[in-house]
């Protein structure tokens, strides 16, 4: 019996010691993004899906659909929710 509750502390000692091996050491590095853009310079043509107080629109907007014409991006954390 001496013998079996000697042997708990090894089995147990040895699978902790197996998992923590298979766990990565750190996590991989994130992609690089793009470059940020300098102050004052033009931004580049995207499109992202339009939305109304009605609900979204069936055409994306395009910012060169507003060439010419001065462009406000506002981001809202919570924007239509209740918080």
């Amino acid at each position: 019996m001496t013998h079996r509750l000697q042997q708990g502390p090894v089995v147990l000692t040895t699978f902790v010691l197996a998992a923590l091996l298979q766990q990565p050491a750190t996590p991989p590095p994130p992609p690089p993004g793009p470059p940020a853009l300098a102050v004052g310079a033009q931004a580049p043509d995207f499109s992202i899906p339009g939305a109304t107080r009605y609900g979204t629109l069936k055409n994306p907007a395009r910012l060169s659909d507003y060439k010419g014409k001065t462009v406000v991006l506002a981001f809202f954390f919570k924007a239509r929710t209740r918080g």
